[in-house]
């Protein structure tokens, strides 16, 4: 069997094709395109009809690599925008109709699962207690996790996406910005810890001073792994694994802070298209680092797409 697995994001598309190779999977093809379908988006008229059309032009890409490297089974999934979206029918409708892709739509309790199961596929520490951060365009979710398993999942409505252009008006971004950013991610990061008490989870066993670990996945904190390691051209293979310190993200986010928009589309590690992103992802990954009291980060560069094929895999037919 050869697997084609989508993920349509708020923010990016991403294509993996691959064929399970008894230890986990063998990538064929890995493609990505930032399209940020959320942008624009109200609750009014949902999915606005240009980030549609920018999104359903990369869709036809996937299809003629799905076509032309032997697929056996395609699986689409859309997260966060198209959960929310009133027209959500409609773009699905049409993505369907010119390029024949039929979308799932998924939760985002089963997009944490799916992004859990890819990222321990690769992950080399096996510590128990973790806490797994995916920070999408539209939500982020978080995953606690012990030796019995998963203990406890949130998908919270806080993305970059959305993030930037609710408080990201000047270029730079002033202070004041800067300040409704972060306080905006403080307020939903205690509201994740007052859900996550409230059913059960014991949150000083998930502290960096209580032998935890803290994992990230998504284009953020990869992003940010190539930008420490000042990497010309991205690598997963040096992406993955890759553990990177508070103390380096945050010389990076007042770095990134002090730069004009022009001035970040220069630095070489730094996606096209995520010069703006960077910032909320930044402050995400470093406020939930500072709630946590976790001095590092391990880096996956795996995630829902794996977890989407793995999981097929291993369903029962």
């Amino acid at each position: 069997m050869r697997y084609a697995s989508i993920d349509i994001g708020t923010n990016t598309l991403r294509l993996l094709i691959a064929e399970p190779d008894g230890k986990g999977l063998k990538p064929v093809l890995y493609k990505r395109a930032i399209t940020r379908l959320g942008g624009g988006y109200t609750e009014e008229s949902g999915i606005s009809d240009e980030a549609a059309k920018r999104t359903v032009t990369v869709l036809e890409d996937f299809r003629r690599e799905i076509d032309s490297n032997g697929v056996t089974k395609v699986l689409a999934f859309a997260t966060s925008v198209v959960r929310r979206a009133k027209n959500s029918a409609e773009f699905r409708r049409e993505v369907l109709d010119k390029t024949g892709i039929e979308i799932t739509v998924i939760t985002g309790d089963e997009e944490a699962r799916l992004s859990l199961l890819g990222v321990l596929s690769v992950l080399k520490d096996e510590s128990p207690r973790k806490l797994v951060i995916d920070i999408g365009g539209g939500s982020t979710e978080f995953i606690f996790t012990d030796k019995n398993g998963v203990t406890g999942e949130w998908s919270m409505e806080m993305g970059v996406v959305h993030l930037t252009e609710r408080h990201l008006k000047s270029d730079p971004p002033d202070t004041t910005e800067i300040t409704a950013l972060e306080d905006e991610i403080r307020s939903v990061i205690a509201a994740l810890k007052s859900r996550a008490s409230r059913a059960g989870v014991d949150l000083e066993r998930y502290s960096g001073k209580d032998g935890a670990i803290f994992v990230g996945t998504a284009g953020t904190i990869t992003t940010l792994a190539a930008l420490d390691q000042d990497l010309a051209a991205y690598d997963r293979s040096r992406i993955n694994n890759y553990v990177l310190k508070k103390d380096s993200i945050v010389r990076m986010y007042k770095g990134l802070l002090s730069m004009s928009i022009r001035e970040r589309e220069k630095v070489l590690s730094l996606e096209k298209g995520r010069e703006d992103l960077i910032i909320p992802g930044s402050a995400i990954t470093l406020l939930t680092m500072e709630a946590f009291a976790f001095p590092s980060l391990i880096v996956s560069d795996a995630g829902l797409l794996e977890g989407i094929i793995l999981n097929e895999i291993i369903r029962p037919s």
